[in-house]
């Protein structure tokens, strides 16, 4: 809690309520003074602790010091949580308003552990204003849109037309101008907007945010001012003028906006309303939290307001640590529930998806496949900080998708391809966590940051392997890309030969082609990569290596001709023939995958009869090549294998998906119905 005199350390405050007046700070938690005559502590109930705080003379508050580490701070002479009875919740169906400033990669990652608590808590709709920079817009629009959470609505406010009214306050924070911004959060709500719960991210709720809502209710008098009187009895001004005094004595503002938020305060002090600490448990390494509570039940809100976030050193750090990572690792599916009793307007998108889903047959052998291809998945794109590449007019990204079993592949594939990869993950919010681990801990990857990895979060029995690939593909930035597999490593050299050879062949508007790339195999765990294509056929002819699924599915790769490509010294022209499945580069706006291919089987040669009917050429380059390794069956391709219903059923998705050519391409598409005649199919 903030004081009525003037403090000098208080730290980000963890959570900021704007009062119509003012603000409702919550930092950290001052010793009390005294009881009021009647046992209270003032309007709140709590027959334990006053309102009103003591400071001392040194102008220091001893609980809001906490926050930067004072081995002093944060001390209680009793159990605040012990205040009773709280205010009256709001009505079941109250929208609630959270506010939010959010920027870059790390932040919008963090915050998600955040929302998952305020909605495993929430009984009522919320709606979150999140105030972003261009970085974490582009990703919290994508997972928010892909959520699909029932009552809960978002709104984005650029950061960037924001800096101007906060730039000129200089400012030694580690958060810098994005650590101002709630400054100027008044001014850029929208004005019919009464209250709002401002948030930091790094701070997980244990408790109905309701409850803190609820307090709003509680003040009375010139205090219930809300935001709309906040704008007419000038807070802008308010607060740049106080800013130009204090920058008169004050080099810069080591502590963001709550240097500033101080300075107001210790001129108004009416801004100020305490609340018990449990409301801010502050976990840093000197803290004394335990002061706040005396049972886990007593918790509100728990702030990691440290840099060493879970890493602190606290008496309960463990306790603490399990439940923040008990979000982190939470099913953020399970979040998709509705609040019965409150209605709410459902996205035109989501109404077709609960048409689709209620109009299918659960008695249906292929079930499965219908509800996978329409589940809509969670995803986070940039799930890692990523730097975008520069433009090059030729550039090429490698597009792929894996899902946790295959994240030893990543190592060596960035060794072989140095230029910019698009990689979709099929992962749990768990597995999401220790790929995240997995990376930070390899030299080789956390090097790496032209490499933009997209997490689609799993649900449903069926890998979605199209839809993988089409969120990959859609987050590639350069003109050109190349459709590759994880389990693939291509020439070391292929980088740069592929975009020599969109240059030499003038592709682009000039000419509409799918460069392929040959594939081979080996069947050895270890072997010695080869560094040119006459090394490449030296081991093809020791039997060291083969051309791809020669032994069990020649026809997805024959088209190639590679009798052909040992001798080419251009690039040469192939045909487009039934189950061809090669891999390619083309343009970054090429055709989509078909979502409907889930699991195993003609996911790829879908994609290639598309490419055809579009009239892409095919054409074969010389000295490319890429080899698959191998590896453990996956599970889909082992009920491919063992089932005639999983059989049959993609049967029936080949035959709907020809059923759409005709559709769109007419007499054009009679061609590609000799390729629903196989009774196998690869992937």
């Amino acid at each position: 809690m903030l004081p009525r005199g003037r403090p000098r350390a208080l730290g980000a405050a963890a959570l900021l309520l704007l009062l119509l007046i003012g603000f409702f700070l919550l930092g950290g938690d001052p010793e009390c003074e005294r009881l009021e005559p009647d046992g209270r502590a003032g309007d709140l109930g709590c027959p334990r602790c006053p309102l009103t705080p003591r400071v001392p003379s040194d102008g220091r508050l001893r609980g809001a010091s906490a926050l930067h580490g004072d081995p002093l701070a944060g001390h209680w002479d009793h159990n605040r949580s012990a205040c009773d009875p709280w205010p009256q919740l709001p009505p079941k169906c109250e929208l609630l308003h959270v506010a939010i400033v959010c920027a870059g990669h790390n932040s919008s990652r963090e915050v998600i552990t955040l929302v998952k608590s305020l909605l495993f808590y929430r009984k009522n709709p919320l709606h979150l204003h999140l105030v972003t920079d261009a970085v974490a817009r582009n990703i919290l629009e994508t997972l928010f849109r892909t959520w699909m959470v029932p009552a809960l609505g978002v709104s984005f406010y650029h950061a960037e037309q924001l800096k101007p009214q906060i730039s000129w306050i200089p400012n030694k924070h580690y958060s810098g101008l994005y650590g101002l911004m709630k400054l100027v959060l008044p001014g850029i709500l929208p004005p019919g907007l009464a209250r709002v719960i401002v948030l930091d991210t790094d701070v997980t709720f244990a408790s109905d945010i309701a409850e803190l809502w609820a307090l709003f209710a509680h003040f009375s008098g010139v205090i219930l001012l809300w935001l709309d009187r906040l704008r007419q009895v000038g807070w802008e001004q308010m607060w740049k003028l106080t800013a130009q005094r204090e920058l008169l004595t004050l080099a810069a503002t080591s502590l963001a906006d709550q240097d500033i938020f101080n300075a107001v305060i210790k001129e108004h002090p009416e801004l100020v309303q305490p609340l018990p600490c449990v409301w801010n448990v502050q976990l840093s390494d000197h803290t004394r939290a335990e002061h706040c509570y005396s049972e886990a039940a007593d918790l509100k809100v728990i702030h990691w307001n440290s840099p060493k976030k879970v890493r602190v050193k606290n008496k309960h750090a463990g306790f603490f640590r399990n439940f923040y990572l008990t979000f982190l690792g939470y099913d953020g599916n399970l979040l998709r529930r509705e609040l019965f009793g409150c209605p709410s307007q459902t996205l035109p998108e989501a109404e077709q998806l609960q048409r689709a889903l209620a109009q299918l047959d659960e008695e249906d052998a292929c079930f499965e496949f219908r509800q996978q291809q329409l589940t809509v998945h969670r995803v986070h794109i940039t799930f890692l900080p990523h730097k975008p590449p520069p433009p090059r007019p030729h550039d090429i990204t490698l597009v792929a998708q894996l899902s946790m079993d295959r994240l030893q592949m990543l190592e060596a594939l960035c060794r072989h391809w140095p230029g910019p990869m698009s990689l979709a993950l099929y992962l749990t919010d768990a597995e999401a966590q220790q790929f995240l681990h997995f990376v930070e801990a390899s030299p080789v990857l956390s090097a790496r940051q032209d490499v933009a990895y997209h997490v689609v979060y799993r649900e449903g029995p069926l890998y979605p392997v199209n839809q993988l690939r089409n969120v990959a593909l859609a987050q590639a930035l350069t003109p050109y890309v190349f459709l590759s597999d994880i389990d693939f490593l291509p020439a070391y050299s292929l980088y740069d030969y592929l975009r020599a050879s969109i240059e030499q062949l003038e592709l682009g508007s000039r000419r509409k082609a799918a460069l392929v790339v040959p594939a081979f195999e080996t069947l050895r765990y270890r072997f010695t990569f080869p560094s040119s294509k006459a090394e490449l056929l030296a081991l093809l002819d020791s039997g060291l290596l083969y051309t791809f699924r020669y032994h069990e599915w020649p026809q997805g790769h024959a088209p190639t001709d590679y009798a052909r490509w040992r001798e080419a010294q251009a690039p040469y022209r192939v045909q487009w023939a039934a189950d061809y499945e090669p891999y390619v580069v083309v343009p970054r706006d090429c055709p989509r995958y078909d979502p409907r291919f889930v699991g195993f089987g003609w996911n790829k040669v879908a994609h290639i009869v598309e490419l055809d009917a579009q009239e892409f050429e095919l054409l074969v380059l010389p000295e490319a090549f890429t080899i698959h390794l191998p590896h453990a069956p996956s599970l889909d391709i082992s009920r491919f294998r063992s089932s005639s219903t999983y059989r049959d059923c993609l049967q029936a998705l080949k035959e709907e998906f020809h059923q759409d050519l005709s559709r769109r391409y007419g007499a054009a598409a009679l061609k590609y119905l000799t390729a629903l005649q196989q009774p196998r199919s690869p992937a």
